[in-house]
């Protein structure tokens, strides 16, 4: 006679509700089983991971041996059997930063972005690494470049950098450069890294040390991260390279084989999930960096100087937005913006810079209303000038 399996204690069931809950139940399973999972999708064999508080109850989560994890409806799964169990314990290693006077001092300022993380399974947060000495066990390599500090500045999605947070970097840059440190690296949320590289290129003028944006497209816990090579790509290229300006530090290829170094007013994130994401537009990018060198691609960069100047100029208009040209758009879309008491306004007309002819008389009573207009085109290359 069988008898049903037993169900395994509540706490390797802490985080699933519902449906979910009761699969695992059923079938003697919890948090942390290796398992082997028959379903209607599919065979699959992962370890099951706790749920986020936020997620729903109808899915059970496996992380599998690609380090992906994928999600399985409770109702789909036919039977689980354990044949292991894999607790994982993402407390981030921590060793003192050692500090040697013969190398270059570098600052790393935090935004929220996770150069080198942790995942916290129960709320589905990636916890970044930040403190240097969390920094240096997870990243050993960064102590034979420099003496590197940290300060966490805020804590935030990029999404939601803005001008509050635009001035104090600026601000902290300044300060840092004036004391001297020999280079800056500013940790950053990847889909927004392009817009703050710009506003900072303005921002910090002609700065005499490199300035450098990083961050990571995948997180620390996965196989294929590319946290670890572009923090040491952006901090050698803080302490070492010899280019003054603000710069974002990603991957080159898809590959680890090196990274690129684009300049913050010519640099853009071009895909959603590749590690090489960030794209030079309508140039070639300053250098190209690995662990072990930096290559320049080109030469009419700024030099790092010895001199402590720089000047800071947080001055910024929020009452500024960008109207995307389509065929037939209306003069109320103008209209509306002038209403509304913006001050300025960039088109992103056609391939050649073009909108319709209704648009015209909206245009023109926006100029006479005070607002500047400035027109660009919305293809992402376009023919440079003869020099």
């Amino acid at each position: 006679m069988s008898t049903a399996p037993t169900a395994p204690p509540s706490d390797r069931l802490k985080g699933y509700r519902g449906p979910g809950r009761a699969v695992l139940a059923r079938h003697n399973v919890g948090v942390w089983s290796d398992v082997e999972l028959e379903s209607s999708r599919g065979s699959f064999r992962g370890i099951i991971l706790p749920r986020s508080e936020t997620a729903d109850d109808r899915h059970v989560v496996l992380k599998l041996a690609s380090g992906y994890n994928v999600g399985i409806a409770a109702d789909s799964i036919t039977n689980m059997k354990e044949v292991g169990r894999r607790e994982a314990h993402y407390k981030i290693p921590e060793r003192e930063f050692p500090r040697d006077p013969r190398k270059p001092n570098v600052m790393l300022f935090g935004t929220g972005g996770t150069i080198a993380s942790r995942l916290d399974y129960r709320t589905g947060a990636v916890i970044p690494a930040f403190s240097p000495g969390e920094l240096y066990g997870s990243v050993p390599e960064l102590a034979e470049i420099c003496n590197l500090r940290t300060e966490k500045l805020f804590g935030v999605f990029s999404e939601n950098m803005g001008p509050e947070q635009y001035i104090k970097l600026a601000q902290r840059i300044g300060e840092e450069i004036r004391a001297g440190t020999d280079g800056i690296v500013i940790g950053h949320g990847t889909d927004t890294m392009h817009h703050t590289a710009g506003i900072l290129s303005f921002m910090v003028q002609d700065p005499p040390v490199p300035i450098i944006m990083v961050g990571s497209q995948r997180s620390s816990d996965r196989p294929s991260s590319d946290a670890a090579m572009n923090l040491i790509c952006a901090v050698k290229a803080a302490a070492e390279g010899d280019i003054a300006e603000v710069l974002v530090c990603m991957f080159g290829p898809t590959s680890d084989e090196y990274n690129l170094l684009h300049r913050g007013t010519r640099v853009r994130k071009m895909h959603s999930s590749y590690r090489s994401t960030f794209r030079t537009i309508g140039d070639v990018p300053v250098a190209m960096i690995s662990p072990a060198k930096l290559t320049h691609l080109r030469s009419d960069y700024k030099r790092r100087r010895r001199d402590r100047e720089v000047q800071v100029n947080t001055a910024f208009e929020e009452k500024v937005t960008i109207l995307y040209y389509y065929p037939n758009m209306r003069p109320d879309v103008v209209d509306a913006v002038v209403e509304k008491g913006y001050r300025g306004l960039i088109i992103a007309g056609t391939g050649l810079g073009h909108v319709n002819k209704p648009l015209y008389p909206a245009i023109k009573r926006a100029i006479d209303a005070g607002m500047h207009i400035f027109m660009t085109v919305q293809t992402l290359k376009m023919c440079m000038p003869a020099s």
